[in-house]
């Protein structure tokens, strides 16, 4: 399906309505599905599928009776092998004109698009998203792929006159690839996750090495095999999978790595760098971290909005995303309204098999996030909170093969609990009382993280003051569709703050795909 006559799905685009020819897409694509579920896939190792001593099993947090595949248990041998591969492939892929690389990956970007109802239905099945949840991040891939390449045009490849140029002599800047980078993607966007940083990696001339979760490695084998599948030198991408942190050490701490890209959580983040620290010389670091993402609901705001805009950043794919919202700051006038409305929408959530066309919740990732949420629902409990609606793990049919769990709303709580403070990837919202906008600020702001925030606000002065005076990346007033979550390429980049990012740069923004290059001042004299 070509880019111009595709229907365009994106994280905003929920509802499902008008979107037969979608659905109808993804009910032959979850037919097919199970024809390739239980298959060994190899690591991607220069020209090689390569596989390992020992393997390790996927199964669906859908339906555990389901193995979507078997994967290699890498070890650091074979990510010192993939990094030869790609180091061997730099000077070819480095040394193409701009505009030939950029041609390539726009390639890419097509292949994922022609393979996107198969992708979203693994989506599904690997990650437990949504069916229009699934098709988006899909989508997304492509995006970033394409805007980058758009970016590289803009710039004209960023190759720069500069002042004292003439006759005698030229002066120029010039932004160059570094080499081989690492880009080490997490389990609740795996796909776009991996395929963002790639991108970025690629057109900017560097060759790469990726590495996934070992919760989620099918989407990102497919993945990559169809960026190797196109027009790339052998080696300029590779793929190893493992289900210990022997990979991702090595990738970190090995030789010949000459950038990193690491999406994943703070204290993992926080370590890496430490060590990364301690290398014999500097090299970019870029970490995506976590977030605990605060909403403010104003006395003067449209409650309707509130309420779905709240629903949808903190229950969508189960709370697993790092933008997700986990607190909501309500002015104490619309406490009681907004809480009541929360509740009803909350409690009406379809929980069940994601890729059924009717359900919005699949069950999240693992028994270690269900411990979570029971630990946390307990907590509240312990603490003087009120479980309004929620709380319990979900039972009988398919629910006894998954960890499905209720989206819970929780009050009552003090607003220097715990449970405002720490993430935890799930869920659960706490809800807590404020008497104005300046409070409001000032608790949301007591967090290590500054990822993502929103206001729910009719006046123009509330709102410019929430902007001014909020401490995250990336911010939202009024959205609907997500009052914290919802980012595009192109559209709102996504980055954080604080101990949410190593760099002030938002993915699918003006500035990301700068990160992957470094500058050269060339002076030539005639």
């Amino acid at each position: 399906m070509s880019r111009t006559n595709a229907t365009k799905i994106t994280y905003a685009t929920l509802s499902g309505e008008g979107l037969d020819e979608v659905h109808e897409a993804l009910d032959a694509a979850v037919e097919r599905a199970p024809e390739s579920f239980g298959d060994e896939y190899g690591m991607i190792i220069g020209e090689d599928m390569v596989a390992a001593a020992e393997q390790f099993e996927d199964r669906s947090p859908v339906d555990d009776r389901i193995v979507l595949g078997r994967f290699q248990s890498g070890l650091a041998r074979h990510v010192r092998g993939a990094v030869a591969a790609a180091r061997q492939a730099l000077p070819e892929w480095s040394l193409l004109p701009w505009q030939e690389r950029v041609a390539r990956m726009r390639g890419v970007a097509e292949a994922i698009r022609e393979h996107r109802w198969e992708l979203s239905v693994i989506l599904g099945y690997e990650v437990g998203k949504n069916r229009l949840e699934a098709v988006g991040e899909v989508e997304e891939c492509s995006d970033f792929v394409d805007y980058y390449c758009d970016r590289m045009e803009e710039h004209e490849g960023w190759i720069m006159p500069l002042a004292g140029s003439g006759d005698e002599q030229m002066n120029m800047s010039m932004l160059r690839p570094y080499g081989v980078w690492a880009v080490i993607s997490p389990f609740n966007f795996p796909m776009a996750l991996t395929a963002g940083p790639v991108a970025a990696a690629l057109i900017a001339g560097n060759t790469v090495v990726a590495k996934p979760s070992p919760i989620t490695p099918f989407a990102v084998a497919r993945l990559g095999e169809i960026i190797a599948g196109g027009d790339l030198p052998t080696g300029a991408f590779n793929l190893i999978t493992g289900a210990n942190k022997t990979v991702s050490r090595e990738l970190v701490a090995g030789a010949g790595v000459d950038g990193v890209g690491f999406t994943g959580s703070h204290q993992i983040g926080m370590q890496l760098m430490r060590e990364d620290a301690t290398r014999p010389l500097p090299r970019p670091f870029i970490a995506e971290m976590g977030g605990k993402n605060p909403a403010i609901v104003m006395r003067s705001a449209d409650l309707d909005k509130a309420v779905d805009g709240v629903k949808a950043s903190a229950f969508g794919l189960q709370g697993q995303k790092c933008s997700a919202c986990s607190r909501v700051y309500v002015e104490r006038p619309v406490l009681e309204e907004f809480t009541q409305a929360l509740v009803e929408n909350t409690s009406s959530v379809s929980i069940g098999n994601p890729l059924e066309k009717d359900v919005w919740l699949g069950p999240v990732i693992s028994e270690a996030a269900y411990e979570r949420y029971r630990t946390a629902v307990l907590q509240a409990v312990e603490d003087g909170g009120q479980v309004l609606t929620g709380g319990e793990r979900l039972s009988g049919g398919l629910f006894d093969h998954g960890f499905y769990v209720e989206p819970t709303v929780i009050d009552g709580l003090p607003l220097d609990h715990e449970l405002f403070r720490t993430e935890l990837f799930l869920p659960i919202i706490v809800i807590g009382k404020v008497d104005g906008l300046e409070q409001a600020l000032e608790v949301a702001n007591q967090t290590e993280y500054g990822l993502t925030a929103g206001i729910f606000s009719e006046d123009e002065v509330e709102i410019q003051r929430f902007f001014d005076g909020i401490e995250a990346g990336t911010v939202y007033a009024n959205r609907r569709a997500g009052a914290t979550a919802g980012a595009w390429p192109g559209v709102n980049p996504f980055g954080g703050w604080k101990g949410s990012a190593s760099s002030s740069v938002g993915a699918g923004g003006s500035y990301y795909l700068q990160q992957f290059m470094r500058e050269q001042s060339r002076v030539r004299v005639f």
